[in-house]
């Protein structure tokens, strides 16, 4: 063993063992006399000491001419340090020093190999397995590892088996964009890389397997973005003769276990909102629940008084900003023009004072009188010092605008705990959504989600009106998770590819395999699955996801460490039936 020890686990207790320690130079300090090195492994930092007079001049020599990152074994004599450092665990013990050996020279890393690292994203992902030396990735890279070891042992716990699906499979019309894989073996025909396992997770409740999970790959070629990655990891899973019910218990406990055995934290209750109320009272189907701000209308109060954008609009909301009616003008102007972004598109923004003596100001005074002001701040429940903001529209696009501003003065009011966490599930989904462009309906969810029972009926005469036995875990504003009640007889799935607009043959063509199964005894079934890269960054209070994956790709798709996608020699293409033999 080139180790006896690592570097994080030396403690006042082991004074006077002779120990062997191999990791990276961190750091060296020369005070002539004097020499300390700082060694690091993935389990911390010890320090070194080597004393001129005391150890051998070839040995100082070569301590001297080491480099950061140079990789070395050191023995020696653990003694208590005559300067001790709190801020590390090792920090009142060091190594005297009585052999060095340099086992692999560095060249001089591109960046700093420490927690507040010189190097930016794209260069830190070029050398990422110098990226992964760092303790911020180290210790994500940890938390990912230890929620994918307590995750199996909720799940076998209660009896879920563990079942891999294939990676290559049947490309579908519906949803995100496949990447596909060429068959060689079968000129002109494609794989396609699962963007889940649902089919297949089904096709296991048929056979009997009642209880499936699996910590699987996914792939989707779709636009990037923090919380993106081109292949990200699920934790997908199935459950036979169960209601809705059943599920939200088995994974709400699933939660409450990590939280306590990952972070010490005990999660409270998860409430439950349907779909309808989330959008009417926040604008948005995954509501942050940390701070409060939750929409009011006010068409009965505040229309007809001769404010023509008030009297014209369908739709008057607004939001009460607790303790901010000292915003400046200023920075009501910059709220404004955030509202009147391209992306949000609101015409302006209406604001109401409640200022601490008790008086009113508002930006349509001389529309309203301070007693009709006073109704506006009755709707809202405000108290003097409080801030309304109001926006007026169409219902859709003025919610999604007033959405947008709720988590904006979030931010600016630091109301974002990342060390609080507000669970809820999100219920009672549509199950359709109607594209303009297409003149056809889509599925919310996917194809396989069941409608409620008291909604069947209208699948022929109100599709629009359906709503899905559906429902999506929100934690802190992040959707971590979602699932259904499946379908599980022919009849039923038939009238639903019928909906969105698949001919009898190509729902045989695309799905024959699933709806033939569900003519052999397919049980009642539901499930969901988890975004495990998001859970990583979520338990870290972190927005991207990229530093939970060991090997990310940038906002282009594209792994710069390893220069992929790349082009692929011409005879592969050849082979692959992908272009003609020249």
């Amino acid at each position: 063993m080139l180790r006896t020890n690592t570097c994080g686990e030396l403690r006042m207790t082991h004074v006077s063992k002779t120990v062997v320690l191999s990791g990276w130079v961190q750091k060296i300090r020369d005070k002539g006399g004097m020499l300390w090195i700082d060694l690091r492994d993935r389990y911390g930092i010890t320090q070194l000491i080597l004393e001129e007079g005391q150890v051998d001049a070839a040995l100082l020599t070569l301590a001297r001419s080491l480099g950061r990152e140079d990789v070395i074994t050191a023995q020696g004599e653990v003694i208590e340090r005559s300067s001790k450092n709190s801020n590390i665990p090792t920090g009142e013990i060091e190594i005297k020093v009585g052999q060095l050996h340099l086992l692999n020279k560095s060249k001089t890393p591109p960046f700093t190999i420490e927690d507040d690292t010189d190097g930016g994203d794209e260069l830190r992902m070029k050398y990422r397995y110098l990226d992964i030396r760092r303790t911020p990735v180290r210790t994500a890279l940890e938390l990912r590892h230890r929620l994918s070891i307590e995750t199996r042992k909720y799940l076998d716990g209660l009896n879920f088996l563990e079942v891999e699906t294939p990676y290559l499979i049947k490309s579908t019309p519906e949803g995100a964009r496949d990447f596909v894989v060429p068959s060689r073996m079968n000129p002109g025909e494609f794989y396609a890389l699962p963007q889940s396992p649902q089919t297949f997770k089904q096709l296991l409740m048929v056979g009997g397997i009642d209880r499936y999970y699996q910590i699987v790959k996914c792939f989707r070629d779709e636009d990037l973005r923090a919380d993106r990655q081109p292949e990200f990891t699920q934790i997908d899973c199935e459950m036979s003769f169960v209601t809705r019910e059943d599920v939200l218990q088995t994974f709400e406990g699933l939660m409450v276990h990590l939280f306590n055995k990952v972070l010490d934290v005990q999660l409270a209750t998860f409430p439950r909102m349907t779909y309808a109320d989330a959008m009417t009272y926040y604008g948005c189907d995954k509501p942050d629940l940390r701070f409060d701000m939750k929409f009011v209308e006010l068409n009965t109060v505040v229309k007809d008084k001769g404010f023509p954008v008030f009297d014209a609009a369908e739709l008057v909301v607004g939001i009460n900003a607790q303790g901010c009616s000292e915003y400046t003008r200023k920075q009501l102007d910059a709220l404004t023009d955030f509202v009147k972004k391209p992306q949000l598109g609101a015409t302006g923004l209406v604001y109401l004072k409640c200022n601490i003596d008790g008086t009113y100001k508002s930006s349509v005074d001389k529309f309203y009188s301070p007693e009709e002001l006073q109704k506006w701040a009755e709707a809202f429940g405000a108290k003097a010092g409080d801030l309304i903001l109001v926006l007026a529209g169409a219902p859709d696009k003025t919610r999604k605008a007033l959405s947008e501003l709720r988590l904006h003065l979030a931010d600016e009011q630091g109301l974002k705990d990342p060390k609080v966490f507000k669970p809820l599930w999100v219920i009672d989904f549509p199950l359709l959504e109607w594209n303009e462009d297409e003149k056809r309906f889509f599925a919310m969810h996917h194809p396989f989600t069941s409608p409620l029972e008291d909604d069947v009926a209208y699948m022929n005469s109100d599709p629009g009106k359906v709503r899905a036995n559906a429902y999506d875990m929100v934690i802190n504003g992040v959707e971590l998770g979602g699932g259904s009640v499946r379908i599980h007889n022919r009849a039923l799935q038939k009238q639903m590819f019928s909906i969105l607009g698949f001919t009898d043959e190509e729902a045989q063509n695309q799905f024959g395999f699933l709806m033939n199964a569900f003519e052999y005894g397919a049980p009642p079934h539901a499930g969901l699955a988890f975004g495990f890269d998001r859970m990583c960054a979520i338990f870290s209070g972190k927005d991207s996801i990229r530093d939970f994956i060991a090997f990310p790709k940038n906002n282009s798709g594209r792994d710069v460490m390893i220069d992929s996608p790349s082009v692929i020699d011409a005879k592969q293409l050849v082979e692959l039936s992908l272009a003609v033999k020249k």
